[in-house]
């Protein structure tokens, strides 16, 4: 047992001596990569990244698109885009969602930096409406209106000012486990447009969809803007970031990973171990542990501290009712359907499969050749 991973996931399996399969793909296919970035050994690679997007860059008034969120991971990627030499333009979707501590934190952000940011505010009546069909449906990922989105703000800004880089704080360092059985791909826009039409009273007119292909083929391939991930490429420990962030930046924690959104912290610390018996903090906390940033024993010591209290949920529970204009009760009987599983309604998850498969070939020809990277 080398995680704390549980069959909460209904897909982990263990071998003879205990280790979970998540560890055991961790060990094949990350540690190599997560150790040489944490000794500093992908330096190297980091500063050919960083002179690429200078290159890609010169002349125009930002090189890359960094979007905040106001948590760890991706204040930590500006601030470090910005000592190499970077000049990000900040983007935010505006859920309509963001703690007041998230605000500040953002500001704090732009402001020590002295970097432009764009806020992409959604129309509150559409993305209200979305949120209760995703409600409605009981799926597990019902944080898809907001995740779905912010890809969309990314690209639009990349697009409108000719950059070809987007920096994304996903990192294997610390976000190696995420159960796939946990939630579906936020990034299917046939999935949002299924559950709105079946559930949704109003029309998503300006809601911000973008679908597989345009987000990871028309984007990348065909417009030249591709998606990078920093922090894999440099040492990057949990602890340490939100130090130096804290110290330089004036950030203040928000208690818990992405609850810089009232709606997060609300899905992750109630909705989804009430509903489906899914805490995220098992798959962090074994995120640390593979890292060697956490120990076995501190991750089971954490899991019974109090991670959303009491009185914080009930007052998220009201808030959240009242500003999705439902009451208490009602939400609650919304809450009380049987779980459903996202395959119960319209995706592309078999056609994108399909896609990919047919362009890894010529894709893989391409690099050969040397045409494309």
């Amino acid at each position: 047992m080398r995680t704390i991973m549980d069959t909460t996931d209904p897909e982990i399996w263990f071998d003879e001596q205990g280790v979970s399969s998540h560890a055991l793909r961790f060990d094949e296919m990350m540690r190599a990569d997560v150790e040489a970035a944490q000794s500093g050994q992908r330096v190297g690679e980091l500063d050919e990244l960083v002179a690429e997007i200078k290159r890609a860059g010169q002349g125009k008034p930002y090189d890359c698109i960094v979007g905040v969120s106001g948590g760890v991971d991706s204040t930590f990627l500006i601030l470090q885009a910005v000592k190499l030499g970077l000049r990000p333009l900040a983007v935010h979707f505006d859920s309509g969602w963001n703690s007041e501590l998230a605000v500040d934190n953002i500001h704090n952000i732009v402001s020590r930096l002295d970097l432009d940011l764009y806020t992409h505010v959604v129309d509150w009546r559409e993305m209200k409406d979305l949120q209760l069909s995703f409600f409605k449906a009981s799926v597990a990922n019902c944080d898809i209106p907001t995740d779905h989105a912010f890809g969309w703000v990314a690209y639009q800004q990349a697009v409108k000012y000719g950059i070809k880089y987007i920096l994304s704080g996903a990192n294997l360092a610390s976000e190696s486990i995420l159960p796939q059985s946990w939630g579906y791909n936020a990034s299917d826009a046939k999935h949002v447009k299924g559950i709105q039409k079946r559930f949704g009273s109003v029309k998503l007119k300006t809601y911000p969809l973008m679908g597989l292909f345009k987000r990871h083929i028309w984007y990348p391939y065909f417009r030249g803007v591709k998606t990078v991930k920093p922090l894999n490429l440099m040492p990057y420990r949990y602890k340490d970031a939100k130090r130096e962030i804290t110290e330089e930046l004036g950030w203040r924690d928000y208690g818990g990973k992405h609850y810089e959104s009232v709606f997060t912290r609300y899905f992750q610390g109630y909705y989804l171990p009430m509903k489906f018996g899914f805490d995220k903090r098992i798959a962090h906390y074994s995120s640390l542990i593979l890292s060697d940033q956490m120990t076995r024993e501190e991750a089971l010591e954490l899991m019974e501290t109090e991670n959303y209290p009491e009185g914080l949920r009930k007052q998220d529970h009201e808030f959240i009712a009242k500003k999705l204009g439902v009451s208490v009760d009602e939400l609650e009987r919304i809450y009380a359907q049987p779980p459903k599983d996202y395959s119960e309604y319209p995706n592309a998850k078999k056609q994108w499969e399909l896609a990919m498969a047919l362009v890894r070939v010529p894709m893989k020809v391409l690099r050969a050749l040397g045409i494309r990277k």
